[in-house]
C-alpha cells in the first residue's frame, strides 16, 4: 500500500502533535522516519534498547510477551493512529514486550531527544504526553480488571461491543469484523483458542450471534449486552 503523506502531515493529525506550532511540528518531523513493516516482520523484541516511539499510519501491531517456551500473551493490538513505546522511552528501559506487524504496515518513529528537547520547551506539550501516558495505564487497569473480575464469556461480549463501537447500534442487528485471528484476540482477552471458540459457539446456539469467518454477526445488540452468563 503506498502513501504520499509526509511525516509532518500525519504528525500533526496525532492527538499528541496537534496542538503543537508548525516551527513545534518542523523540529519534531526533522527526528522521525519512517518505518515500513510486512506482515509478521518483527519491529523490535522485548529486552531491544529504546530510542523513541513509534506511531502507526496504517497497518497493524501487535504488542505480546513471548515465554521462553515459545507461549504467547498478546497485550495489545494496535491501528492506525496509535502510538506505543512511549513509556519505556522516558524511563530509559528496554522494550518489555515484542511487536509485531499484523499486516502490512507504515509507522512513523519519532526518536526520544526531539521529544525531550519539545518537552524542555513547551510544558503543554509534557501535560500531553502524560495524559496519553495515563490513558494508557487507565486502559491496562481495565484489562486487568476484566481478567480479574469477569467470566470468560462477558469478557468475550465484551470485546465484541466495543470492537465495532462506531457501528454497534443501541439494539437491533449489525455485524462487526474481527480485526486480526481469533488466535490473536483471544490471548489479547487472555483466553485460550479453544475457549475462546468455545465461548463463541454458545452464544451462537443461544441465538445472539453467528459467524462467519473473522465476521461476527450479531442477532441482537441489546440481547447480547444483557446476556448473563
Amino acid at each position: 500500500m503506498a502513501t504520499t503523506l509526509s511525516p509532518r502531515a500525519f504528525l500533526a493529525n496525532l492527538p499528541l502533535f496537534r496542538e503543537l506550532a508548525p516551527e513545534q511540528l518542523d523540529r519534531m518531523a526533522a527526528h522521525t522516519r519512517q518505518v515500513r513493516a510486512e506482515r509478521g516482520e518483527i519491529l523490535f523484541h522485548r529486552g531491544a534498547p529504546v530510542s523513541g516511539f513509534h506511531a502507526i499510519v496504517y497497518g497493524q501491531v501487535k504488542l505480546a510477551f513471548v515465554s521462553a517456551g515459545g507461549d504467547e500473551k498478546v497485550v495489545e493490538i494496535l491501528g492506525p493512529g496509535q502510538s506505543f513505546g512511549e513509556a519505556v522511552m522516558f524511563m530509559k528501559r528496554p522494550h518489555v514486550v515484542t511487536a509485531q506487524a499484523l499486516a502490512d504496515s507504515l509507522l512513523l518513529f519519532v526518536e526520544r531527544e526531539a521529544v525531550f528537547e519539545e518537552i524542555k520547551r513547551d510544558p503543554d506539550f509534557a501535560a500531553r504526553m502524560i495524559a496519553g501516558l495515563s490513558r494508557r495505564l487507565h486502559h491496562l487497569v481495565g484489562d486487568l480488571e476484566a481478567y480479574s473480575m469477569r467470566s470468560g464469556t462477558e469478557r468475550v461480549i465484551g470485546y465484541l461491543l466495543s470492537t465495532g463501537a462506531d457501528g454497534v447500534p443501541a439494539s437491533g442487528a449489525c455485524d462487526i469484523t474481527l480485526p486480526t485471528t481469533k488466535g490473536v484476540v483471544a490471548s489479547r482477552l487472555n483466553l485460550t483458542q479453544e475457549h475462546f471458540s468455545r465461548i463463541l459457539h454458545d452464544l451462537t446456539t443461544a441465538g445472539l450471534i453467528k459467524v462467519r469467518g473473522r465476521t461476527v454477526h450479531i442477532l441482537d445488540v441489546e440481547r447480547l449486552r444483557g446476556h448473563s452468563t
